[in-house]
């Protein structure tokens, strides 16, 4: 079979006859050998029957969401290709031949933009249209290698085998987006065709809860970039921290009648110490991720943890302690050179403050390294190759075990014979 239509189904009554229609007609029409599956994700209203009624085959999936009803019906799909969409009529089933064509032709993965296609009025609401998917779309874009414009467009068609090989694990409305990001992530070939928008034709309310499902998309896409979520915020954090406070190591800094002094050289120690650690979060997710399959392998965070061995972590360490020894020993010298006794705050933290940065930094430097070297510790994993020959080997020792047993069977019988 070339190709299933699978469409999200929870109390769909009033449309999803209408699209089981749509699609098995377009598919009638272009010679294709399909089939309609609905992914039902407990309707109460009759939706599955009518479903059957109209020739679709249903498949029932316990497990509540959007992403779970997709992930459900894509296993179920017996087409090389699936089309996905939703159930209420606002996607157009009469046009998928841009899709099957793209998929055909070598793509993994074939993305609808409604923006490119067109929306009619009504169909989308404003906040939506404007705001929420541009904006997300473009961080997208921005955090991803990524060259889709909609990426939370419904209307998608895809290599079965391609998608099921990426893992897709989310279970409400940002499974739209990790479906975009893995792809992309693990290099499928992603294309885009301009699609259309209607107003659905229900007369209740959408599933979608505008803030809700929003912040659940721009939660994944932040999750799954480590670079813009810790290292580049902490990078920057951390160059204005060190900026700031090599500047006011050596005395106050006026600008105007503005006067920046031992106050702000804590803010900036803090800066420094806070962006260190958010970098150091940005290694560890990558790492972590990379090993249990979550993220593809970052060639340039393997080279560096092949670099910075535990060893070399832990000089490094060593050394900002050194270094922050010999600074809280001067700071003793200045005090005891005070008789022990008050000091001034503006001379005597530009000692204490910089140095108590550079402890606390050494010994980050230092934990760092050792989990690091603990995260890198790679498992021993039996590809199938390995399975297959195990089972093989253990076999042909089964074989040769019963056929031994038998020899010695019947040389006891030929014995008892000639006796």
């Amino acid at each position: 079979m070339e190709l299933t239509v699978v469409m999200p189904c929870l109390n769909e009554a009033e449309t999803v006859e209408i699209c089981v229609r749509k699609a098995l007609t377009c598919m009638r029409e272009n010679g294709i050998d399909g089939e309609v599956v609905i992914a039902d994700n407990g309707s109460t209203d009759g939706s599955q029957q009518l479903a059957r009624d109209a020739g679709a085959r249903v498949v029932h999936i316990d497990e509540k969401g959007y992403g779970n009803a997709l992930i459900g019906g894509i296993r179920a799909a017996r087409g090389k290709y699936v089309i996905m969409g939703d159930a209420d009529d606002s996607y157009d089933f009469t046009s998928l031949m841009p899709f099957v064509e793209q998929l055909r032709d070598g793509a993994e993965l074939v993305m609808g933009n409604r923006f490119r296609g067109g929306i009619a009025p009504g169909a989308m609401p404003p906040l939506h249209r404007y705001l929420g998917n541009p904006v997300l779309s473009f961080i997208g874009r921005l955090f991803f290698p990524s060259e889709i414009g909609d990426f939370h467009c419904g209307l998608r068609g895809f290599r079965r085998d391609s998608i099921l090989r990426l893992g897709l694990q989310t279970g409400g409305m940002e499974f739209a987006s990790e479906m975009v990001v893995k792809a992309t992530l693990q290099g499928l070939d992603v294309r885009e065709v301009p699609t259309t928008l209607s107003p659905d034709g229900r007369s209740r309310p959408p599933h979608l809860r505008s803030w809700r499902d929003g912040w659940r998309h721009l939660r994944f896409l932040m999750l799954y970039s480590p670079r813009w979520l810790f290292f580049i915020p902490g990078l920057v954090l951390m160059s204005l921290g060190l900026v700031a406070g090599a500047v006011l190591s050596f005395g106050p800094v006026y600008i105007g009648k503005l006067a920046f002094d031992v106050d702000t050289l804590v803010g900036a120690s803090a800066m420094v110490v806070i962006g260190f650690q958010a970098v150091l979060f940005a290694l560890f997710t990558k790492v972590y991720a990379a090993e249990e399959g979550f993220l593809p392998e970052d060639r340039r965070i393997r080279r560096l943890v092949d670099v910075v061995t535990l060893e070399k972590g832990l000089l490094a360490g060593g050394a900002l302690a050194v270094a922050g020894l010999a600074g809280l020993v001067a700071s003793l010298a200045h005090w005891g050179g005070k008789g022990f006794g008050e000091l001034i705050p503006a001379e005597s933290l530009r000692l204490v403050v910089p140095s108590a940065t550079a402890f606390i930094m050494s010994f980050q430097t230092i934990f760092a390294s050792l989990f690091i070297s603990i995260l890198g510790i790679r498992r021993t994993r039996e590809n199938p190759v390995d399975i297959a020959a195990s089972a093989a080997e253990e076999a042909a020792e089964a074989v040769s075990r019963e056929a031994e047993s038998v020899a010695d069977r019947e040389s006891v019988a030929d014995r008892e014979s000639v006796a």
